[in-house]
């Protein structure tokens, strides 16, 4: 995590956001049945280094047995985090979760969204709308002189109050000159613990919600993370300027 120390950093910061943001903009309008994952990646690509940015997933972690290959992760369905992107096409009905990071002049931007493919079952419109509302619920905790803790538990109460889970193994985090950074921002856990806010702090929350039960597994491609019980999941995401009141969204048009 950073703090903001000058207009020039905050700047950078904004537009390594406003990139992330443009992209998940492009990708919900071609996001339709019979479009691969791999299509949606070339797209990410492009506009990411046609805006004098770099992808922040692409072989990340550096010197990784196993580089993350593509500019997004692509995960749908069961798939919670981490998919992969490839000739997988998209089907009607299906949900889809997009999650980009870019990289513009050694400051990241990072977020997600799960995208409906289609009519959508109840069940999958319900999970969409309760992810991205645990997302506001816990930028609306993201404020100098409260703790992670504040944010981390009006995830989880958002979240099963309506009925679902939250991923134990999966956190926001901190955000700035690297990907991720301390602290860590889970999506559950009690008021009044954790690390306390300040002002300037950079962080990316981001709800994993799923249907049915908490208990996820990684597959063989040692990143896809899917539901155990392969029910559907979902997954919002925005990098955040906290502030003494109201945070700042720095991953929005």
């Amino acid at each position: 995590m950073i703090h903001i120390k000058s207009a020039s950093e905050l700047e950078k910061m904004r537009r390594a956001g406003r990139i992330v943001a443009e992209v998940l903009a492009r990708i919900g309008e071609r996001v339709a049945p019979g479009v691969t994952t791999a299509e949606l990646d070339a797209l990410a690509e492009e506009v990411i280094r046609r805006r004098d940015a770099l992808p922040a997933f692409k072989g990340y972690p550096p010197g990784s047995p196993h580089p993350f290959p593509a500019t997004i992760c692509a995960s749908v369905n069961e798939e919670l985090v981490h998919g992969i992107p490839g000739p997988r096409v998209l089907q009607e009905g299906d949900i889809l979760s997009v999650d980009v990071g870019a990289i513009y002049e050694g400051y990241y931007g990072d977020a997600a969204m799960t995208f409906p493919v289609g009519e959508i079952s109840e069940e999958a419109r319900r999970l969409l709308e309760v992810t991205e509302g645990a997302l506001y619920a816990g930028i609306a905790q993201a404020r100098a002189g409260n703790r992670t803790g504040d944010v981390s538990a009006a995830i989880q109460r958002y979240v099963e109050q309506r009925g679902f889970n939250v991923v134990r193994e999966y956190t926001g985090h901190g955000i700035g000159r690297r990907m991720h950074e301390d602290p860590q921002v889970p999506n559950f856990g009690q008021p009044g613990h954790g690390v306390v806010l300040r002002s300037g702090m950079t962080v990316a929350l981001e709800p994993m919600v799923l249907a049915g039960d908490y208990r996820v597994r990684v597959l063989d491609d040692h990143w896809t993370v899917v539901s155990a019980d392969g029910r559907l999941t979902a997954h919002f995401e925005h990098t955040i300027l906290v502030r003494d009141g109201e945070a700042e969204i720095l991953t929005r048009l």
